[in-house]
């Protein structure tokens, strides 16, 4: 079974930052693509970022101020974030399942429950 836990969120001001982990049991993350996605009140759970073996991808609306890696030998997929607007507060969550990133939340089989990352104007 595969089970994923989150970490990191908290309330922090805007320009601040933040690094979230994800750290995965029952599944060897190097071989399957991990992404990042958020919810916030209100709204639908979208793509934040995702890491394969081969490529890296980020929604637009965070490029330049996030940065997902991995270390394969902690089996643990970060999400560095800086330039922290109050428009990036929401519910952090990681998932897995493809062997490619994907931007459909619909393509991901294992979630975990999350970590709320909240910033102050």
């Amino acid at each position: 079974q595969v089970q994923l836990v989150e970490s990191g969120g908290r309330l922090v001001q805007a320009g601040g930052s933040l690094r979230l982990s994800c750290v995965a049991s029952g599944r060897t993350f190097s071989s399957y693509a991990v992404g990042w996605f958020r919810q916030a009140p209100g709204k639908e759970r979208e793509f934040v970022a995702g890491i394969s073996w081969s490529a890296i991808y980020y929604a637009d609306s965070v490029k330049g101020r996030f940065t997902i890696s991995r270390d394969n030998a902690k089996n643990t997929v970060y999400l560095q974030m800086n330039s922290l607007k109050p428009a990036d507060t929401a519910f952090y969550y990681c998932a897995t399942g493809p062997r490619v990133v994907r931007t459909n939340v619909r393509e991901y089989a294992y979630w975990g429950k999350g970590t709320q990352v909240s910033v102050s104007s």
